[in-house]
This record gives C-alpha cells, sequence and structure tokens, in this order.
C-alpha cells in the first residue's frame, strides 16, 4: 500500500469516525471545512480558514483527533492544525521570500511555510455537554432567577446583565446553566466565538503559557471571545499572578461590551484571599444564588432524567429517591443511572425494596450528612458552657459572641442551609452577620491554635454523630 493512499484513507476513516463521535451541530461549525493538505503514515495537517477555530480546535478536540487517528493507523500520529493564509498574501510571502534570498543568500527561518501558525494549548478545555440545554432544566424556586438571567444573558450578551455571577453549592445546576447559555449563544449566533473554561484549567494553561513564552497566544484567545464563561471562579483564591491576569482579561471584555458569566460556590465577598477589585467587578452586573431544590423540584428533575435514560419507576420510586437523596442534583442523577445500569442487566420490574437494596450505601451517606443546625446550637452551647437561649439570643458580650460566631461558622461548614435560614435560626439575623462571623472564626483559627483545635473538635464531634 502506498504512502498516499494511507494517509489519505488515515483521513478519512478519522474524519468519518468524527462525525459519528459528535452531534450533527458541533460536527459541521468545527470539523466539516478542515481541509487535510499534509498526509502521510504518520502525520496529518489539517487546515482552516480562521486562526479561532484552529486554536479551539486545538484547544478542545486535538486529544480526540489524533486518539482516533492512531486507532486506525496502528501506530502514534502527529497532527497539527494550521490556518490557511490567503493567496495574496501567499503570494507575497513568496516574492518577499525571493528577495531576502537573493539579498542574503539563504531563506529567513521566519518564513518556512511548514511551520504551524498556532502552537498547541497546554491544556484542554471542558467541552460544552450536548444534554445541558434550557429546554431540559427544571425550573424550582431555588433557581428561578438564576434561569432568567441566564436565558436573558444567553439572548443579549453583553448587554443585558454583565458579568452575571452564579453561586450555590455544588451538584445544583450551575454548570447546567453555563452550558446552556453556551448553547442558546451558538443557536442565536452559530459564528459566535465562546469560551467555556474552568478556574483550574485558565490558572494551569496561564502558568504553562508563561513557562513557554506564549503569553502573547494566550491572551489573544481569552481577550477576543465574544462570551467568556468561567467555572469554580472560587479556585482564584490565593492565585496572585492569575488575578492579575484575570483581571485585565475582565476588564478587556467588559470594556468591549463582551459578555461574562462566573460561576462559584459561594459569593465573591466570601472568597478568601480574592483581590477587592476582583470582587467589586464580579458584583458589577447581576448576582445570584441557586439554592437546594424543594421535594417538588426534586420530583420533576427525576422524572426528567429518568426519562432521558429511558426508565420507567413508579410513582412511589421517585418519592422515595426525592425524599432520601437530596443533597444535590448531581447525587440524585448518579441513583438513577445505577437504577438504570441494573434495570438493563435484570430482567424483572423493579420495586422499593430492590431500590433501598441497591442504594444502601449512597443512601446510608445521605442519611450520614444530615446534621442540623439545631443540633451544631446545641454541641457549640454544651462545649462553651453558655445557655442555648443565649447562643441564639441579642446579647453581645464576648462570652457569648465568640460561641455564636462559632456556631455560625460551623453551620456553614457541615450544612447546605443557605446563609438567611442560618442567620434566621440565630435570633433573625441577616446573611452579612453570618459571613462577617466566618470571616472572624476563620482568622481567629490562623492566629490562634488553641482555636482552631476547639472548632475542629466540634467538627469533628458533630460528624461522627451524624455517621
Amino acid at each position: 500500500m502506498s504512502t498516499t493512499q494511507t494517509a489519505a484513507s488515515l483521513w478519512q476513516s478519522t474524519n468519518k469516525e468524527l462525525k459519528n463521535l459528535f452531534p450533527a451541530d458541533v460536527y459541521e461549525m468545527w470539523f466539516s471545512e478542515l481541509v487535510c493538505t499534509v498526509e502521510t503514515d504518520s502525520k496529518i495537517v489539517l487546515t482552516t480558514n480562521s486562526e479561532f477555530n484552529a486554536i479551539w480546535i486545538e484547544n478542545n478536540f486535538l486529544d480526540i483527533i489524533i486518539q482516533q487517528a492512531r486507532s486506525f493507523a496502528g501506530s502514534a500520529v502527529e497532527v497539527k492544525i494550521e490556518v490557511e493564509k490567503p493567496k495574496e498574501a501567499e503570494e507575497a510571502n513568496q516574492a518577499d521570500s525571493k528577495n531576502r534570498l537573493s539579498a542574503s543568500g539563504r531563506q529567513s527561518p521566519d518564513l518556512r511555510h511548514d511551520r504551524p501558525v498556532t502552537q498547541a494549548a497546554p491544556t484542554h478545555r471542558t467541552l460544552i455537554n450536548p444534554s445541558n440545554t434550557f429546554e431540559n432544566y427544571v425550573v424550582g424556586s431555588g433557581c428561578q432567577l438564576a434561569h432568567a438571567a441566564s436565558i436573558a444573558v444567553a439572548n443579549a450578551p453583553g448587554r443585558a446583565y454583565n458579568p452575571l455571577f452564579v453561586f450555590g453549592e455544588t451538584g445544583l445546576g450551575k454548570t447546567h446553566l453555563m452550558h446552556a447559555v453556551a448553547h442558546q449563544m451558538l443557536a442565536n449566533n452559530p459564528n459566535a466565538r465562546i469560551a467555556y473554561v474552568s478556574t483550574e484549567k485558565f490558572t494551569n494553561e496561564f502558568i504553562h503559557a508563561i513557562r513557554e513564552n506564549k503569553l502573547t497566544k494566550f491572551r489573544q484567545y481569552y481577550r477576543n471571545v465574544d462570551a467568556l464563561l468561567v467555572d469554580d471562579i472560587h479556585f482564584l483564591s490565593g492565585k496572585e499572578s492569575t488575578q492579575e491576569e484575570f483581571f485585565h482579561t475582565f476588564n478587556d471584555l467588559f470594556e468591549s461590551g463582551r459578555q461574562i458569566f462566573l460561576a462559584s460556590d459561594r459569593p465573591a465577598n466570601e472568597i478568601e484571599r480574592l483581590e477587592n477589585r476582583l470582587i467589586s467587578r464580579f458584583q458589577w452586573g447581576l448576582v445570584t444564588d441557586i439554592q437546594a431544590p424543594d421535594f417538588e423540584t426534586r420530583v420533576a428533575i427525576l422524572r426528567n432524567k429518568a426519562a432521558a435514560m429511558k426508565i420507567e419507576l413508579d410513582d412511589e420510586i421517585m418519592d422515595f429517591l426525592a425524599e432520601r437523596v437530596s443533597r444535590n442534583v448531581r447525587r440524585m442523577e448518579g441513583a438513577l443511572t445505577r437504577i438504570a445500569g441494573y434495570d438493563n442487566l435484570i430482567d424483572r420490574k423493579l420495586d422499593l425494596n430492590a431500590v433501598e437494596r441497591l442504594l444502601s450505601d449512597l443512601l446510608h451517606e445521605e442519611a450520614a450528612s444530615k446534621v442540623t443546625v439545631d443540633q451544631i446550637q446545641k454541641k457549640v452551647s454544651d462545649y462553651y458552657k453558655i445557655r442555648f437561649s443565649e447562643l441564639i439570643g441579642r446579647r453581645r458580650t464576648s462570652a457569648i459572641v465568640f460561641p455564636r460566631q462559632v456556631a455560625m461558622y460551623i453551620s456553614r461548614t457541615l450544612t447546605s442551609d443557605p446563609l438567611k435560614s442560618i442567620g434566621d435560626a440565630f435570633g433573625g439575623r441577616d446573611h452579612g452577620t453570618v459571613i462577617h462571623a466566618c470571616k472572624q472564626v476563620e482568622n481567629m483559627m490562623e492566629q490562634d491554635g488553641s482555636v482552631k483545635r476547639g472548632v475542629d473538635y466540634l467538627i469533628k464531634q458533630l460528624s461522627k454523630e451524624r455517621s
């Protein structure tokens, strides 16, 4: 078999597999216009007419292309993505090259046409999940504002709420909303340049760009997108250089009217060691939280996901799952995935007893995790030898204020209760008081070892009791 035949067959096979792997709209957007310009047994060079597309494909899909090509070739295959040069520019370069060659007797290395325009990215951004759309997002009372704001941002990027800052506990749907916004933006404008990235990956890419002297390319990518969606922004905590870079990226995008959407597990002013100038910018637009879904919303979510998995469960089982698996949506989906797997393997109808046995370990974890603010208050009162009524009362003597702050801190740490609910449990205090209490305790734990030992002891005791 000749080299040309092998290479041609290799790319055709790889391209066909990519078409099967990705949804039609994703394939059409990123792969349909790729042209294979160099074909050998061990190398494929693909060109696109857009530098943005080249960067995006390298960052998101290069590993997948290499993996598929290798599976067909049976050995390592190098894949490069290049930007197609306009014909006029190519002719001008060739003329310039001849002039330099005649003048110096040798060609300048900067004019080599086999040099790839775009270098491989240091890491790969998380792909947008095709199933995370607005159509399959179940809206409950705890996420109505976040959902409505996300739709507004998707339909009017840079004009509705900029930035949009959404915070909430893990597994409550923040990432789903970010992906849904990206899908809607692309539906409205297929040419929109959207970057969805976790803060950890943004940081790693920034570090790599510094090491490899590629900061210009890094900035070119992030400061020329139409929308920047950054997940887990709380991971900026303590990363001074990354905060500096993100500050300038934020300013560049904001001033040019591009959309910024940030997600965090806590409000911006609760993120430790985050620069004040970033906190203020994160609060420029709309800040909203997502709270844990209530029982009715959990049932609706379970039904929605069960339909997507093509499994049928009795209402009794749905209600049982909604009641017993309530920490977050991700755990509910995990429970359904386990049930779906069992349902495919066992050819008999699932009953409630079978479900309870199948999920016994998960249900035990759920039950063990449900420490209450009331339990925390009683434990703290006993430890510091003050009355329960004093802990939740209005007195502000130092002998009472500090234990009260510790109880608020532990409540924030061990429960998923919203800040407002925690404040209500302490005599109707507002969420700002809870935030202040948590920061005070954190500062004292850093400065005083005995305080840290006392708080750690209480957390350990409460954790034991709930297990």
